[in-house]
């Protein structure tokens, strides 16, 4: 049964990041949209004089339901079951695919239809129900263009973000047979809608993520744009639906804060056009075979950690990865990762362990310059998490003995620092020796490349040389 609990030790972001930053067209598609919807959210923001106290109120909501998580998801377990749904834990990939797996083939089927994916594409659900014959068709307009094009997804919110129009014409050309089709926003929308409805109107079974489930009542929610989530979560006779365990909120009323937040956050609109809620199953009304598969997969690891379990407090907005400069400039492919950006910096090593090299590198692909934090609608402090992870990271090597030599030497570096800066005599002195030290190594009036440990400091940086008077020197001569 595939799954992607399985040890698999993804490649580093510095290795995968080296591609995608070449790529020009990429960078271009990626800028041009992620500056559209920040600048979209910060007016949708701007329009809540209450913003900053919605915030608030949505981090200490998330905050209470991860210190009393058992006792929420016990309480929505028995509201799904009086409502006539059926719940099943899953500890794992493989464990939620083996449930997926079976209940889909009990129908009997070739086909499901999904929508909100992001969570069945952390466990590799398609290539699970794919191994037993059952092709999973995503309906979501950006997850049908990955899904076409055999790629992967680059955004939470937009999987297709790293693809423009023209390329989405191209594909559509070829795979749906579309010789004449333009590539106008509301004709691509068309030529998706027109290979989707006839989907939806044969499938008998519907699979779902969840953006919130009310441990009060039961109900399920997914929130989205264009209507294909309504009709995969309606038309099936069976609907499953997998969620990650920190999904849950504790009552209905708690909608109030989070249907403020999300939208805006998200997609920069004060409502989503569907907004679809359901709870268990109505006779005549609607899939008559409800199940929720509750997704641990490590989710209880993160829990466990102090500092880190703000992590499960994300609702999924992808608010941080609009703003931030590394994933600008490299995509969501350099993170190897489902959940890529800032919040998939400090999700996805967490998820999977530091073991994993390529997990490990992610909590230092950021500039911790905060932006993630300042638009964060649940307030999760992602720079604070990076920081300690790779603290943990460090530690852990050093467990290993893989940093003993390396941290010896930092060690005699960093106290040679620290007795030149108590001295200013020695600071001013070092001053001058490193002006005269550095004509080996300035070039166009920057550092590019510096010897042996040093270099560590100019891979990744340009560093501007000392001045020729400091501003010391320049006091001293002032009245000369």
């Amino acid at each position: 049964m595939s799954g992607k609990s399985e040890k698999y030790h993804s490649p580093t972001f510095e290795e995968s990041a080296k591609a995608y930053l070449a790529n020009t067209q990429l960078r271009r598609n990626i800028g041009h949209a992620t500056h559209t919807i920040r600048d979209k959210r910060a007016k949708a923001v701007g329009e809540m004089p209450d913003w900053e106290a919605l915030r608030e109120a949505g981090n200490q909501l998330k905050t209470r339901v991860m210190r009393h998580l058992d006792d929420y998801l016990l309480k929505l377990e028995d509201a799904v079951q009086e409502a006539g749904g059926k719940v099943h834990w899953a500890r794992d990939a493989n464990e939620a695919n083996r449930i997926i797996v079976d209940l889909v083939k009990q129908q009997q089927v070739e086909e499901v239809v999904k929508v909100k994916s992001i969570t069945t594409d952390e466990i590799g659900l398609n290539d699970a129900l794919a191994d037993e014959g059952i092709q999973a068709l995503e309906t979501d307009l950006a997850e049908l263009i990955v899904q076409l094009a055999e790629d992967e997804p680059s955004h939470i919110l937009v999987p297709a973000i790293h693809k423009n129009r023209a390329e989405i014409r191209e594909l559509f050309r070829k795979k749906l047979d579309k010789d004449e089709l333009g590539d106008k926003p509301e004709d691509l929308a068309e030529a998706a809608r027109l290979y989707l409805r006839k989907k939806f109107l044969s499938a008998e079974v519907g699979i779902s993520g969840a953006n919130f489930a009310v441990a009060e009542t039961g109900t399920v929610s997914v929130v989205e744009s264009e209507g294909n989530g309504r009709m995969c979560t309606t038309l099936p006779k069976t609907l499953i639906t997998v969620m990650g365990l920190e999904k849950t909120i504790p009552t209905w009323q708690d909608f109030e804060v989070f249907m403020q937040l999300l939208p805006r956050s998200a997609t920069a609109e004060r409502m989503n056009p569907y907004n679809s809620f359901w709870t268990g199953v109505t006779e005549g009304d609607g899939p008559q075979e409800f199940h929720l598969v509750l997704l641990d997969n490590g989710r209880t690891n993160v829990l466990a950690d102090e500092v880190g379990r703000q992590t499960l407090n994300c609702i999924r907005c992808s608010a941080c990865l609009n703003v931030c400069p590394v994933y600008e400039r490299t995509g969501g492919h350099a993170y190897n990762s489902v959940y890529p950006g800032p919040i998939g910096a400090i999700l996805t090593p967490q998820l999977k362990g530091l073991d994993d090299e390529g997990a490990a590198s992610l909590p230092y692909a950021s500039t911790l310059c905060g932006a993630c934090y300042e638009v964060c609608p649940v307030k999760i402090d992602i720079p604070e998490v990076l920081v300690h992870l790779r603290g943990k990271i460090v530690d852990q090597k050093k467990r290993n003995g893989n940093l003993k030599q390396k941290m010896d030497e930092e060690h005699v570096g960093m106290k040679a620092m620290g007795s030149m800066f108590r001295s200013r005599s020695r600071y001013e002195r070092a001053q001058r020796w490193a002006r005269t030290g550095q004509k080996l190594f300035v070039k166009d009036g920057k550092i590019s490349k510096l010897p042996g440990e040093l270099s560590g400091w100019t891979a990744m940086r340009d560093l501007k040389p000392i001045p020729n008077q400091t501003f010391r020197e320049w006091w001293r001569t002032r009245d000369e």
